[in-house]
């Protein structure tokens, strides 16, 4: 561990996140030139919190460091926690499930629910969303305007992941909520009170482990196709999911999965208003333009921010010395923007080939395992909006999450012309 850098900007604080974005592209163009590997402070814990204060953190800002920490989990483990923060584990997992584990545990985990993701699972699950897609526009439609965010973007991704796992129409509202806090447990909007944070996300976690355990009792002994089924009957080399491991995989499903695929989508319309010749571009070829559009999306919105990793012995980082039990944050946004990499990284292009984003983390045993299922959400409403809301636009600026996790928009007001719902 080296001397803290007080003195160069910091990513790990979430006031960082909430400025504009010249100031935020600009600080992290210094810290990729000047200190791309740099031990940085971490917020300080609010008094009354039962979290000890960290000692700071390697904040990791190139594409290529990231790749070799991604490619080596056996140096950089996950096990430690996934956010700066020095959790309890038991606290990791419950929030964080396999993305807070380490091989062979991780592995096997992994290979169990990778049974719920199958070809056939995602290829019925694309008439879900193409459907939810149309569900959510025909509510907007008439409108002339809506928040963006709480109307579109968090409602496909949140309703996907709800009727996969078989939870009720009903819930939706209160999985939201849920998700709102765990996520945004340092924004004001999601948990008034600082010192009440940990309680909070302990709280919502519970509620959210509750349900899951509800849905699982109610489908118990049945034959649906639904993924909690599908799970709780799934085995692997003589293992099955228990109990605790179904919740915790659901908390990581409703808060992973939505809120990054929920934070892609929204910031996808403030990149297209602002570039109004690439959002021409797309439309003008809506099919053969989509896939580059949708990996575009996804490396200027990264929309989680950075991922930690914790050193297991003694190593070197590209020359610099980093000492075992260290804690290194993988910033995927700045390294997304790497000149190194990109041509041209702040232009938003949605034909950019190749795209080498890691924005669904890097190569090795935790890449996104939902990756494909949210590239498909996000242009799958791109397409629907396309089609029916042509002139939709953003017309203010993003609210942003008081977050350094997660690149988060909480609203963002939108205008279109008016038109009719689907006839039925």
């Amino acid at each position: 561990m080296s001397a803290i850098a007080t003195e160069l900007p910091n990513p790990i604080l979430p006031d960082f996140w909430v400025r504009s974005q010249n100031e935020i592209e600009a600080d992290l163009a210094t810290l990729r030139a000047d200190a791309p590997i740099t031990f940085l402070p971490e917020p300080e814990i609010p008094e009354g919190i039962p979290i000890e204060q960290g000692p700071g953190a390697w904040v990791v800002s190139r594409h290529a460091d990231i790749l070799e920490m991604s490619k080596n989990p056996q140096i950089y483990c996950s096990g430690e926690g996934v956010t700066a923060l020095d959790t309890p584990p038991e606290f990791n997992e419950f929030f964080a499930s396999m993305i807070a584990m380490d091989d062979p545990r991780h592995a096997r985990l992994r290979k169990l629910v990778s049974a719920g993701f199958t070809p056939r699972m995602l290829k019925k699950l694309e008439g879900s969303v193409q459907a939810l897609a149309g569900d959510i526009v025909d509510e907007v439609c008439e409108r002339g305007s809506c928040d963006f965010v709480v109307d579109v973007a968090a409602a496909l991704p949140l309703k996907i992941v709800c009727d996969l796992m078989g939870i009720p129409d009903s819930e939706y509202r209160f999985v939201f909520d849920q998700t709102n806090v765990i996520l945004g447990g340092a924004d004001p909007e999601y948990v008034p009170d600082e010192h009440d944070i940990l309680t909070a996300a302990l709280t919502a976690g519970g509620n959210l482990a509750e349900l899951m355990n509800e849905v699982a009792e109610s489908k118990a002994g049945g034959d649906g196709d639904d993924l909690t089924t599908i799970l709780m009957n799934a085995e692997v080399d003589g293992e099955r999911l228990s109990q605790s491991d179904l919740a915790s995989f659901f908390i990581l499903l409703v808060v992973a999965g939505n809120e990054t695929t929920r934070n892609a989508i929204s910031w996808g319309l403030r990149y297209l208003t602002d570039n109004p010749e690439q959002r021409r571009i797309w439309q003008d070829d809506v099919e053969g333009v989509g896939p580059t559009a949708v990996e575009e999306i996804v490396r200027l919105a990264s929309p989680v921010t950075y991922m930690r990793r914790t050193a297991t012995q003694d190593t070197v980082l590209h020359g610099q010395p980093i000492s075992e039990g260290d804690k290194l944050l993988m910033f995927y946004l700045a390294a997304n923007r790497d000149e190194d990499v990109f041509d041209n990284p702040y232009d938003f292009d949605v034909r950019r080939a190749p795209n080498h984003h890691i924005g669904f983390g890097g190569p090795g045993p935790h890449f996104c395992l939902g990756a494909h299922l949210a590239r498909r959400e996000i242009f799958v409403m791109y397409r629907e909006l396309f089609d029916r809301l042509p002139d939709i636009r953003a017309t203010s600026e993003p609210m942003y999450l008081l977050s350094s996790f997660i690149h988060g928009v909480k609203h963002l007001q939108a205008e279109f012309t008016p038109t009719a719902p689907r006839s039925t």
